[in-house]
């Protein structure tokens, strides 16, 4: 189907399927995130919270080493026999570690056994997201209006947040009006994870009757050995560089204001759980709400403004910004730092993943956005939380923040280097 046979509404449906697909498959991720705080016990018995903080975030480390592997993988069959068909398989794959996690054992039980199918669990997470990212970024940017690329490829982190946010909320519900903490603790934190199987059965039923892109059923005589190949791929080498660059700092400052947070409110400012909790979903709401806001500004003013103004604010406020919430012993006060720092990472998250998918022949585009940027994650994103607790544990905290904004500055340079991918885009040449 080209173009011009696709209807305004069609291309709203295909959005808002391959979106929702993504807000699933983001959800069970996070879910894991969220309910780490009454698991971790179950599958690591130890007397101290930050040591068993640090094994769970192990497990989370882990998953992510399987992120590079899933966008190898995915992004090739995406690339070969379709979007639609690599997004339907990848959150298949999401929903059978979602039942894993929920139906495994405790370490009381099974022993050494239930920490294994923990991590096989988050290994199999790991190959599915880390496929998600570069096909979704893909599907959406293709299928968007030129005019329209910055607002309607913002709606990949819009539903990555809300699956988040949809975790966040299940624990508020589970927290305030259902469950006791010692009911979290024993049985309750399964709940999240056989609700992320369910709703994995929804998004397979819509991302089953989306179209597929324009840009990939014109590559229908493109050679099948060129498609999707790492060799092919390796043809732009700067294009390569450019996503791990522009990467780099923004998933590390991401993924330390939204998973990490939570635990660094408990473990840090000392809130409760409760309260934790409470910012955390208020300010991922307002979060995800800008995203559009961010993206549309981008389809305007172009993408390269916006990406500057995060490196420049990130390099100089990070430090200022968490050296206050550490020592803030107000919740609403911890809010709006949080709040502040999240406004600026805007800059990057409504846009990066517009930007990486404009700089990739269709070819190889999924392959191209999902690859570097699972690796770059894997090795920067991954490791927030582990890095954050090891300095927390060593009491030397301050020093992550300042491994943030040298990484933040790093992105910055690329981004004072690049071209705007707004003017220099290859889904032009579709």
């Amino acid at each position: 189907m080209n173009s011009s046979q696709i209807t305004t509404a069609q291309r709203i449906k295909a959005i808002i399927g391959g979106s929702i697909g993504n807000l699933v498959e983001w959800y069970d991720w996070y879910a894991y995130a969220a309910f780490a705080i009454y698991f971790s016990n179950s599958f690591f018995p130890d007397s101290d919270l930050t040591a068993q903080l640090l094994n769970t975030a192990g497990i989370f480390a882990v998953g992510f080493l399987m992120r590079p592997v899933g966008g190898w993988l995915f992004g090739s069959i995406a690339d070969k026999i379709g979007r639609k068909k690599a997004m339907t398989l990848s959150v298949l794959l999401m929903s059978f570690g979602s039942l894993l996690i929920a139906f495994t054992p405790t370490y009381k039980t099974i022993g050494v056994l239930a920490p294994a199918l923990l991590l096989l669990a988050r290994l199999l997470q790991g190959l599915s997201v880390g496929g998600e990212y570069g096909v979704s970024a893909t599907y959406l940017s293709e299928m968007a209006t030129e005019d329209r690329r910055g607002f309607y490829s913002s709606f990949q982190y819009v539903t990555l947040i809300g699956g988040q946010l949809i975790a966040l909320g299940i624990q508020l519900i589970l927290q305030k009006l259902l469950l006791t903490e010692t009911q979290l603790e024993e049985w309750g934190w399964r709940i999240p994870f056989i609700i992320g199987a369910i709703l994995s059965v929804i998004a397979l039923y819509l991302r089953a009757n989306l179209h597929e892109t324009e840009a990939f059923e014109n590559k229908k005589e493109v050679s099948e050995k060129k498609k999707g190949s790492i060799k092919e791929l390796l043809k732009h080498p700067k294009a390569l560089l450019t996503v791990i660059g522009l990467t780099l700092g923004g998933t590390l400052a991401f993924y330390t204001y939204t998973t990490y947070m939570q635990k660094f409110l408990v473990n840090t400012v000392h809130l409760t759980k409760e309260q934790s909790t409470l910012i955390s979903f208020i300010s991922l709401f307002i979060f995800a709400c800008l995203q559009p806001v961010f993206g549309a500004l981008s389809d305007k003013i172009g993408r390269r403004p916006l990406l500057l103004s995060f490196g420049i604010l990130g390099t100089i406020f990070t430090y200022p910004l968490l050296n206050a919430l550490s020592t803030t012993t107000s919740m609403w006060g911890a809010f709006s730092l949080i709040m502040a720092a999240l406004i600026i990472v805007s800059g990057y998250t409504s846009i990066n993943a517009v930007v990486k998918a404009e700089l990739f022949p269709s070819e190889v585009r999924a392959l191209g956005v999902g690859l570097p940027y699972a690796l770059t994650v894997a090795i920067f994103g991954g490791t927030a939380e582990y890095i954050a607790l090891w300095f927390k544990q060593e009491d030397m905290e301050h020093y992550f923040y300042w491994y943030i904004t040298a990484c933040i500055f790093f992105s910055l340079v690329v981004y004072s280097r690049m071209k705007d991918t707004k003017d220099n885009s290859t889904l032009d040449k579709d």
